[in-house]
């Protein structure tokens, strides 16, 4: 017999701790009282301020005699072309080559004028302060 008991106390102590996990798996009872709520403090207002957006797409046009001859789009960032094909009649047809994207723009000495002018301003002596 004491084989047996020994099986029965052995297979008895899963058992209790598998229905001492399912009794702690159940959730406690809500209580009736609301819940307790923070007091959020009120901000000043701060001034808002709206600007107006710039255009998302500008589109400009060159005409020569009544035709155009070339359209510059500008959207976002980038800049294209849009300009009539090659040995193409421009009055009656409306073939366009691809479009010609704007990569990238070279300063061709406007900088360094800029910083002459600038250093020329500076140099200029402040006038002499008035006499009493």
């Amino acid at each position: 017999m004491m084989p047996t008991s020994t099986f029965w106390r052995l297979l008895a102590l899963p058992v209790l701790a598998v229905s001492a996990l399912a009794g702690a798996q159940t959730p406690p009872k809500p209580s009736d009282a609301p819940p307790q709520l923070e007091r959020i403090e009120e901000m000043g207002e701060a001034p808002i301020t709206v600007t107006p957006a710039a255009p998302a797409q500008q589109v400009t046009e060159k005409r020569e005699n009544g035709v155009t001859s070339e359209v510059k789009v500008t959207s976002g960032g980038s800049t294209y072309y849009m300009k009539p094909g090659a040995g193409s009649d421009q009055a009656h047809s409306n073939t366009l080559r691809g479009p010609q994207w704007k990569v990238m723009e070279f300063d061709l000495g406007k900088k360094k004028q800029k910083q002459r002018d600038e250093e020329a301003a500076d140099d200029v002596p402040a006038p002499p302060p008035p006499a009493k």
